[in-house]
């Protein structure tokens, strides 16, 4: 049982939560009507993840995401208008435009970056682990990856480098239960993940990812464990997304029932809007000038974005190599 909120607290992950969500709703209304290139993979439904864990975070800690990380570097301190700008490839981007939607990143944030590659960020972050562990800070990183890719390989070996050595890291899987469209339990033979970590003695936690007091819970002691010079840690956070793995995907794996009986009993938001208002910390008004102020962030942010111009050809040479 998680203890309760502070006002403060409680406010900031309701805000960080909503932030997301129109963020992802306007990317998604965007590329419908074909202003976004390339793919898009949204985050609605799993908005708790993000906002819980990176609530105990830091500038100086890193995380890697996946192809599905808009809500992370959100939840970061990620800036609106550089993150549209970079979802239109627009020179004003966080990337300059290079990144896009599946590879944007922020090195001033600890956004090592988005990755297309499936379970591509955990040796990433093992690296910034073994460099905060080499370098004597207090510096954590965090990998988010999915129930899809904790079936690869790589991410075994991250595992076993990271207990070898006693890294300062923290696996999140957020099982949204289908991977790309395959339900768990036809793709996993061990489909508790948390327990993937068991054969490198790496400590493991199952938490509700539609619960953020319960997955900030979690992040503190994650974050403790590893701060500690305990090792890494895996957090298996049982959440859900509402839209189809990315939005050409008709996600008729699951039925339409499925997605509408989640979204009315476990919504992460509702869940963090109610309590505000049991509490008395907000009320009805308040609450809707929050998500109208919100929208209009998310509104003049796109159209900045639209706005913004074209890169160089030039840029096609840079960033590619440094010099030394």
């Amino acid at each position: 049982m998680t203890k309760q909120p502070t006002k403060k607290i409680l406010q900031e992950l309701h805000l960080k939560m909503v932030r997301i969500r129109r963020f992802e709703e306007e990317a998604g209304r965007l590329m419908e009507d074909a202003k976004i290139p390339g793919a898009l993979h949204l985050y609605v439904g799993q908005e708790a993840v993000a906002s819980g864990v990176m609530q105990n975070l830091n500038d100086a800690d890193q995380i890697t995401s996946t192809h599905r990380g808009h809500g992370h570097l959100v939840a970061k301190g990620g800036e609106f208008p550089q993150m549209y700008a970079e979802l239109y490839g627009k020179a004003t981007g966080y990337c300059k435009g290079k990144g896009g939607s599946m590879h944007v990143s922020n090195m001033d944030l600890g956004m090592l970056g988005a990755n297309g590659i499936v379970g591509g960020g955990p040796p990433i972050a093992m690296g910034a682990a073994f460099a905060n562990q080499f370098l004597e800070t207090k510096n954590v990183s965090v990998a988010f990856f999915g129930d899809g890719a904790s079936n690869q390989g790589q991410v075994y070996e991250a595992f076993n480098m990271a207990e070898l050595w006693k890294l300062p890291i923290i696996y999140v899987i957020e099982n949204n239960q289908y991977a790309m469209g395959t339900a768990l339990k036809r793709s996993s033979a061990q489909p508790d993940l948390h327990r993937r970590g068991e054969s490198f003695a790496i400590t493991g936690l199952q938490v509700d990812g539609m619960d953020v007091m319960a997955v900030k819970a979690a992040g503190e002691k994650a974050i403790a464990h590893c701060r500690d010079g305990k090792g890494p840690i895996i957090l298996e956070m049982m959440t859900y997304r509402y839209r189809g793995h990315s939005m050409s995907d008709p996600a008729k794996y699951r039925t339409k029932e499925e997605v509408a009986k989640v979204r009315k009993e476990r919504d992460p938001i509702d869940h963090v809007r109610d309590m505000l208002l049991d509490l008395k910390i907000s009320d009805e008004v308040a609450l809707k000038a929050i998500d109208k102020e919100v929208k209009a962030i998310v509104t003049e942010a796109a159209e900045y974005a639209q706005h913004s111009p074209e890169p160089d050809p030039s840029e096609l040479y840079t960033d590619v190599l440094i010099e030394v």
